[in-house]
C-alpha cells in the first residue's frame, strides 16, 4: 500500500505540472521562459537542499552532464512554450508519446537488442501521435515546441540511465542549466505577475524537485517495467485536472490517441510471461 501511494503521488506530481504550467501560461499570467526560468531555479534549490540534507553535495562527474543539461533545457523551454495553446491533456500526451518513441530510438541507435513487440509499441505510438495531429493538417508551433520537449526529457532520461545516483545527477543537471537559463531570460525578458511566479514555483520546487526525488524512490522497487506502466496514467491524470481546474474536456482525437499512444508503450514495457519450468 505505502508503494501504491507513493508511486501515486509521484504520478499526481508530474500530471500536475502539465496543469500548473497551462494554469500561469495560457491565462496569461506568464510569459512561457520566465515560467521555464523560475521552475528551473526553484527546482535547483529544492533538489539542491534534498541532496544536502541526505549526505552533502556530491558531485557526479562529467559523464552524461552535456546532454542531461542540454536535454533538461529543451524540455522546459519546449513545454511551457506549448501550453501557450495546447490544453493539458493534449500535451501530456504528445510529451509522453514522443518520450518513449525518442528512448526507443536510442537504445536501437546504440546497438540494443530491440524485441519485437517493443517495435510495435513504437509503431502504436507514433501512429496515436500522428492521430492526434492530423485533425490541423499538420504540425503547429505548439506542437512542434512540445515535441522538442518530448524530445529534450528522452535524452534526459537516457543520459540518466548512465548514472549510478539518480538524484545527485539529477540536482547537478538542474543547477548546470540555471546559468543558462538565466541568460535566455536576459535576452528574452518576458512579463509576469505574481499569481504566475507562485505557479512557477510551486512547479519547480513540490511537482518537479519533489516529485522527481519521490519517483526516484519508488523506481527500483516498481521495476522498469511496471514503472513505464505507471506513466501511462499521467495524461489521463493531466487531462482529468484540466477539465476539473480549467474547464478543458479533449475531443474524441485525444481519446482516440490516447488508446494507441498508451496501448503501445504498454505492449512496448510490458514483457511476456514466463512460466515456472
Amino acid at each position: 500500500m505505502r508503494l501504491f501511494v507513493m508511486t501515486g503521488l509521484a504520478m499526481l506530481a508530474f500530471a500536475a505540472n502539465s496543469v500548473l504550467n497551462r494554469m500561469a501560461v495560457g491565462a496569461g499570467l506568464m510569459d512561457p521562459v520566465v515560467f521555464a526560468v523560475l521552475r528551473l531555479l526553484s527546482g535547483a534549490v529544492v533538489l539542491a537542499m534534498l541532496l544536502a540534507l541526505r549526505r552533502g553535495v556530491v558531485w557526479p562527474g562529467w559523464r552524461g552532464r552535456l546532454p542531461g543539461v542540454a536535454g533538461l533545457l529543451a524540455y522546459l523551454f519546449g513545454f511551457s512554450a506549448a501550453y501557450l495553446s495546447l490544453d493539458a491533456g493534449t500535451g501530456a500526451l504528445i510529451l509522453f508519446g514522443v518520450v518513449q518513441v525518442t528512448m526507443f530510438a536510442g537504445a536501437w541507435a546504440a546497438g540494443e537488442v530491440v524485441p519485437g513487440r517493443r517495435v510495435l509499441g513504437a509503431v502504436l505510438a507514433l501512429t496515436g501521435l500522428a492521430v492526434l495531429l492530423a485533425p490541423q493538417g499538420g504540425a503547429a508551433l505548439p506542437q512542434v515546441a512540445m515535441a522538442l520537449a518530448g524530445v529534450g526529457w528522452g535524452v534526459y532520461s537516457l543520459a540518466g540511465r548512465l548514472q549510478g545516483d539518480a538524484l545527485a545527477a539529477t540536482a547537478w543537471n538542474f543547477l548546470l542549466a540555471v546559468p543558462v537559463g538565466v541568460i535566455v531570460l536576459l535576452v528574452l525578458p518576458g512579463h509576469w505577475t505574481m499569481q504566475g511566479a507562485v505557479l512557477a514555483m510551486l512547479s519547480g520546487g513540490v511537482t518537479s524537485g519533489l516529485g522527481y526525488a519521490l519517483w526516484y524512490a519508488v523506481v527500483p522497487q516498481l521495476g522498469a517495467a511496471r514503472a513505464a506502466v505507471a506513466q501511462l496514467t499521467v495524461p489521463l491524470i493531466a487531462a482529468a485536472g484540466g477539465a476539473m481546474m480549467l474547464a478543458e474536456f479533449p475531443g474524441a482525437g485525444f481519446w482516440a490517441a490516447s488508446v494507441l499512444v498508451l496501448g503501445g508503450v504498454a505492449v512496448a514495457s510490458v514483457g511476456p510471461r514466463v512460466k515456472a519450468a
